[in-house]
């Protein structure tokens, strides 16, 4: 879905900033997946500046979480 495409791209990219900053997360991290699920949920309640909020999520998340 088109509508999905800015989301998409801000999870990719809250999730690379994320590994860039936390060199010992691996790709696969279940963190992701926590991710976009919490940045779904903003999406669809129409929080605006995605990016932010994922960085901000991620770094919340306790390190044992996954």
């Amino acid at each position: 879905m088109a509508d999905e495409v800015p989301l998409r791209k801000a999870v990719d990219t809250a999730w690379s900033v994320y590994r860039a900053t936390h060199r010992d997360v691996d790709a696969a991290d279940g963190r992701r997946c926590l991710l976009e699920r919490h940045l779904h949920r903003k999406w669809d309640s129409r929080e605006s500046d995605a990016k932010e909020l994922g960085l901000a999520y991620l770094e919340r998340l306790p390190e044992d979480e996954c």
